[in-house]
């Protein structure tokens, strides 16, 4: 099969699927428009699936001709709370938006799996489509795998791509490869520092919860400088503070709330554990006290490095050599294709897919966020070779 042609074939499909899905844009778990959608183009290709896992994920099987082993790909459909300000003629209008590029995701996989699926009499094994729910929270991937979207039959292997304008530099259509931890995790903390309120102009009857988060604003930071190797990549960031209700009263409380970046399990549950110690430490010193909450979120990603071995052969049957880049460091973003990725090996790649509205190029998450259709093809083909030569590799 020559996949290359095969994937250009359906090219016109896959940029159309992407502009009927970035026009209905949801969010969250809720995805009803959205997969309905999905579940339409996959009964009109003759592909079984099971809907409503993990709320409104599907999970699309292909049976190859042959018996062998089970790969499973795996695209997110949801969206984010963005008013779009593309100008695209397709753009969305109510108020969400695909500002991170998972409609292509989903028609990408829409595409892989419409040529896998007239091709499968030259399939060994099964193909599992996995179109998930949540990325951009509360999170889809846990709740499919609880579903059971690994089994009947048993997944092996796992692959999954993101679009969009990865690097300052990228070329389009070059990929971003890691051989084992590509990205953070993704986790979150309260805290609430706890004095005594009392008039500004007499402290000493008070405790100060504002001088406290003073305190452990300056100091937390040497959690990273100070007991992290200096090659342990983490974050540590504070990005909301709540304290005070007018300028000559020391308030009782003051509530922080604040994000966790690292790329080693270790580490993060380190620093979750010094976060409280700082905490505790000057709450007590300046006779106050707190309250800790730590919410372990989505999990480092890390990649198979055997898997990822075999996946770079694959794409090179598809695009240059070249083209095919290392990642030196890791994204300090977080991905809950993390999940999938502890349960089987697999990889996770980014496909460099920029394009620029009124003249500039716009990161994820922006309200003017687009992407490059005439790409898209490639990421099928690469997800395609990837499943055909895993499946024929015993």
């Amino acid at each position: 099969m020559d996949i290359i042609k095969t994937a250009k074939e359906v090219e016109k499909s896959i940029i159309n699927w992407r502009r009927d899905l970035h026009q209905i844009p949801e969010i969250g778990l809720n995805l009803e428009q959205t997969s309905q959608y999905v579940i339409k183009q996959l009964e009109e290709m003759g592909i079984e699936y099971r809907k409503n896992i993990g709320v409104s994920g599907i999970v699309g099987l292909i049976k190859g001709e042959k018996p062998g082993r089970t790969i499973a790909l795996r695209a997110d459909m949801d969206a984010l709370p963005i008013k779009e300000e593309t100008g695209l003629t397709f753009a969305s209008k109510n108020g969400n938006m695909h500002a991170c590029g998972h409609d292509a995701h989903t028609a990408i996989l829409l595409g892989a799996a419409k040529v896998l699926n007239e091709n499968k009499d030259k399939i060994k094994g099964n193909v599992k489509l996995i179109f998930q729910p949540a990325e951009e929270g509360p999170g889809g991937a846990k709740p499919m795998i609880e579903d059971g979207a690994l089994k009947e039959p048993k997944v092996d292997a796992i692959m999954g791509l993101h679009v969009g304008n990865l690097t300052e530099n990228s070329k389009e259509g070059s990929i971003m490869i890691s051989y084992n931890n590509m990205m953070a995790c993704l986790d979150r903390f309260k805290l609430k520092l706890i004095g005594k309120g009392c008039h500004g102009a007499y402290p000493e009857t008070g405790v100060d919860p504002i001088a406290m988060a003073g305190y452990f604003i300056s100091n937390v930071q040497s959690i990273i400088s100070r007991e992290l190797s200096p090659t342990d990549p983490a974050v540590v960031t504070i990005g909301k503070i709540n304290g005070g209700f007018a300028y000559n009263i020391i308030p009782d409380s003051v509530e922080l709330e604040g994000t966790v970046r690292a790329v080693d399990q270790k580490v993060r549950e380190n620093i979750a554990k010094r976060i409280e110690d700082f905490a505790k430490g000057i709450s007590e010193t300046m006779r106050g006290t707190y309250e800790y909450e730590y919410v372990f979120g989505y999990p480092p990603l890390v990649n198979d490095k055997e898997f990822t071995k075999d996946f770079i052969e694959s794409a090179k049957k598809i695009i240059p050599e070249e083209d095919i880049v290392e990642m030196k460091k890791p994204a300090m973003g977080g991905e809950d294709m993390a999940y999938f990725l502890n349960e089987v090996p697999g990889t996770f790649f980014f496909m460099s897919t920029p394009r620029a509205v009124n003249g500039e190029y716009y990161p994820h998450h922006n309200s003017k966020f687009d992407i490059n259709e005439e790409i898209l093809w490639k990421g099928a083909a690469l997800l395609i070779q990837g499943a055909m030569d895993y499946l024929e590799k015993i």
